[in-house]
Order: structure tokens, then C-alpha cells, then sequence
């Protein structure tokens, strides 16, 4: 049965861990980005207006709201590195994922909902990230683009939650 306590925990979820899975994800994104020598990272959780800025992450008043991220070069743009890019935020998803695990199964930290939640959520955001498909918007999900970046056809490296700034962007 569904009650009064599983809604709190589902808020607790949407409004708290939710967000920080966003976080880490495209943190995934952005460190490859940085070892393949991107500039102008950035990284906007949420949607909506600006709520504040930290150092290169922005939160948006709908903090809850997906997120992405985005740059501008690489100083090595290849196939390869192109495809670590794509899948960069769905390898933080699991190794955030496998961390939180093995410090509760070392009884480390307690089991408890969040953190049950936390996988949960963190291999639902891996899942759909990898899986290959296009989106209403014609945008590739980073499964779909890491694939076509290694077969070399990619037009835009751009998803659902990665672009890259062009130059008439900056003008």
C-alpha cells in the first residue's frame, strides 16, 4: 500500500537526491570534457530562470528538472574521445553507484531508503541515458551518440544533456 510516509520519501527523492544524480552525471560528462582539453565548461542543473552560480555550475529555479551541460573545443576531438564524452556521465552514474554499494554491504554506511534510492535512481538516469535512441527533439541520447561518434556520424555533438558552443553562439 501506497501512504503517507512513502510520499515523503518519494519528495525527499524528486527534490533531493534526484538533483544531485543530475550532478554527478554530467560531472561525468565534464571531466572527460577537461582531459580531452574543452574550455568554457559549464555545467546548468535544472531548468528556468537562475537561481545562483557556483564556480562553473549553475542552478535554475526548477533545480529538479533534468540539467546539462556544455563547452566549447577540444584540443583532442576524435572518435574516441568523443565517445568517453557521451558515455562520461553514465560511467560517474555507476561508479557512484558501485561506491555506494560496497560501503553498505562493508557496513561502512547503513542501508536505508536513501540510499536504496539513490542506486535506484542513479542506474534509472544510466539506463535511459545508454539507451540508444533519438529523442522527440531529434536529439541522440549519449548511448545513441557515443555509438554514432565511434562510426563517425555524428553531424552535432549534441544530446539531451551535452552541447557544444559554437562560435556564433558567442557573438
Amino acid at each position: 500500500m501506497f501512504g503517507l510516509a512513502d510520499i515523503v520519501k518519494f519528495l525527499l527523492s524528486f527534490f533531493l537526491i534526484m538533483p544531485f544524480i543530475t550532478l554527478i552525471h554530467l560531472s561525468g560528462h565534464i571531466f572527460f570534457v577537461s582531459i580531452f582539453g574543452g574550455t568554457e565548461k559549464k555545467i546548468y542543473i535544472g531548468c528556468g530562470k537562475k537561481l545562483f552560480s557556483f564556480l562553473t555550475i549553475e542552478v535554475r529555479k526548477y533545480y529538479f528538472w533534468n540539467g546539462s551541460c556544455e563547452f566549447k573545443n577540444l584540443k583532442h576531438d576524435n572518435r574516441f574521445t568523443n565517445m568517453m564524452i557521451y558515455i562520461g556521465g553514465s560511467l560517474f552514474n555507476l561508479i557512484s553507484m558501485l561506491l555506494v554499494y560496497s560501503l553498505i554491504y562493508q557496513d561502512i554506511i547503513e542501508g536505508s531508503v536513501v540510499w536504496y534510492q539513490f542506486i535506484y535512481f542513479s542506474f534509472y538516469v544510466m539506463f535511459f541515458s545508454l539507451f540508444p535512441m533519438y529523442f522527440a527533439d531529434g536529439s541522440p541520447s549519449d548511448g545513441k551518440a557515443a555509438g554514432l561518434a565511434l562510426k563517425n556520424q555524428l553531424e552535432e555533438k549534441v544530446t539531451d544533456d551535452l552541447f557544444v558552443k559554437k562560435q556564433d553562439d558567442l557573438d
